[in-house]
Order: structure tokens, then C-alpha cells, then sequence
């Protein structure tokens, strides 16, 4: 399944939870299938079963479809308690860098704040001049849980979707001590979308095409199959050290081809479209502004 969350086009404030029947067709609203769905994705993956169930009736009903055209997408996860990130974590883009293959997960962090819908505009802060792109394959954790096993953990995964973690890299790599945070959080500095995927609708998470385009150009190109460590192992390492709940984030890092690495270097201007892509999971795309 395809769920997403969304507004009415007319309407700026309630927030609903629904199933895509594809990518880009209607969108089965959960709420008026039954009363007793939440209004939130968070709220919906802490029903568990019982969610997922009533979301897979409403969408073989063929009821209660909005078009498309009426609906606006939001990010799939609004506010999640953590936005966990790995950096360093596809070989070739160690290799693009001529930096070693990490022997244990790089984590870092975004403020849940930075998080953009996946057709919304990335802002370019007036406090950087390097905004750099980053298409990743993120997850969303789908139950509470600490001190995962890795044979167990795909069952604590609600799904998956496509991020573009935007990088401020002045910040990043010359500004406050070279920490990462402050260059990754910016607002908008994390557009999310268009759909979370469920789990069983992915044949293989590690074995996806994941594209990045700018203004058309393409300047990612890889696969998941490249990633160091996979979806299982990041979700066991960071439940060691915190409590995992659902609604939870993981960007899963990013492929060669960003611009900082480039020759000479290249950043986001106003006007820019940024393009994510990823096989099986969807496309988000955002303007510069």
C-alpha cells in the first residue's frame, strides 16, 4: 500500500491519512471509509494491525476517492519524535570522496522541524551560500521497540519513502566545529514523500534505482545495493541507544554525485528543481525559492 497524508486543496488546516491507489491516481480517505481512523500518520501506525487492515478494506472497496486534484500531499510523517540520519553510508559515495568504508554506522541527526512536503519548496537560508542535494531512501519505524535483533527488525518497519536530506555544507564542513547538525536542519531542509510504501509492497529495499535531477540533469545515479549498512542493521544499532517509536524517520544516507564533490563544486540557486527518485517508492520534486 500507498499512504500518504493530505489536506484538501480548499481547506489549509485538517490533515488527513489515506491510501494512494497508485502512484499519482486518487487518494482513499481513511476518515470518511470509518470514523474511528485517526487524522495523523503517527496516530494511525500506533493502531498497529488494526490500521493496517482497515486501510487495506477501504482501498479494495473502490469507496470514498478523492481526486487528486483535490488534495494537497503532506510529508507522510509530520512530526516524528526523531529524524535519524546515516551519513557515509553508500560505498561509492566513500570512493567519490577517497574517505574509508565506515566499520560502524555514522548517525547524526535533522530537527523534525526541517521536514517539507514532497511537492513544497526548499528555502535557501540567507546564513549559507552551499546548499547542497542528497536523494535517500528513508524508512519510517512502524512499532515501539529497543534493543532490536537484526533478524527481527523489518517487522518494526512501517515502510519506506524518498528524502532529500538538503545540506547547508559551509556549515557542515567549516562552521561550528564542523558538526553536522546546523547544516542539516535548516527549515525545509528535508522534503519527504510522496507516499510511505508498506513494507510488503517493496520486492527488495536494497536492490532499488535511487536518481537525483537537477533542472532535469541527472547528477545521482545509483542503487540501494550499495548501501554499507542496511536497513536492518541501522535499525538494531540505534535501538541500543534509544527507544524506537512509530513515526520515527531514518535517512539511510546518499549516493555519489552531490555537488560539493564536484569540479569545480556546484550548489543550489533560486529557481532551481530538485528531482528525487527512487524505484518502486516514488518521486518527490521542490523548487528552490
Amino acid at each position: 500500500m500507498r499512504l500518504v497524508q493530505f489536506q484538501f486543496s480548499n481547506d489549509d488546516g485538517g490533515v488527513r491519512v489515506g491510501v494512494e491507489q497508485r502512484e499519482g491516481l486518487g487518494v482513499v480517505d481513511l476518515k470518511a471509509f470509518d470514523a474511528s481512523m485517526p487524522s495523523t500518520m503517527i496516530e494511525f501506525l500506533e493502531m498497529g494491525h488494526k490500521g493496517m487492515e482497515c486501510a487495506q478494506r477501504a482501498l479494495s472497496s473502490g469507496q470514498c476517492i478523492v481526486a487528486r486534484s483535490e488534495v494537497r500531499l503532506l510529508p507522510p510523517v509530520l512530526t516524528p519524535q526523531k529524524v535519524v540520519c546515516v551519513g557515509m553510508n553508500y560505498r561509492d559515495h566513500c570512493l567519490e570522496q577517497n574517505a574509508p568504508i565506515p566499520k560502524e554506522p555514522i548517525i547524526f541527526s535533522k530537527f523534525s522541524s526541517c521536514i517539507t512536503g514532497p511537492y513544497d519548496n526548499i528555502t535557501l537560508p540567507d546564513e549559507s551560500q552551499e546548499v547542497d542535494w542528497e536523494v535517500e531512501l528513508a524508512f519510517v519505524i512502524g512499532r515501539r521497540g529497543k534493543h532490536i535483533k537484526e533478524e527481527d527488525a523489518m517487522s518494526f518497519v512501517a515502510g519506506f519513502t524518498v528524502a532529500n536530506d538538503v545540506t547547508a555544507r559551509d556549515w557542515q564542513m567549516k562552521r561550528n566545529g564542523k558538526q553536522w547538525l546546523l547544516g542539516k536542519t535548516f527549515d525545509s531542509f528535508c522534503p519527504l514523500g510522496p507516499a510511505l510504501v508498506t513494507s510488503d509492497a517493496v520486492n527488495d529495499p536494497h536492490m532499488l534505482g535511487i536518481r537525483c535531477l537537477v533542472n532535469g540533469a541527472t547528477v545521482q545515479d545509483s542503487n540501494t545495493d550499495q548501501m554499507i549498512f542496511r536497513t536492518e542493521k541501522l535499525v538494531a544499532w540505534v535501538s541500543q541507544f534509544v527507544t524506537l517509536s512509530p513515526g520515527d524517520v531514518f535517512l539511510t544516507g546518499t549516493p555519489p554525485g552531490v555537488g560539493v564533490f564536484r569540479n569545480p563544486p556546484v550548489f543550489l540557486k533560486k529557481g532551481d528543481v530538485v528531482e528525487c527518485q527512487i524505484d518502486q517508492v516514488g518521486a518527490i520534486r521542490n523548487t528552490v525559492v
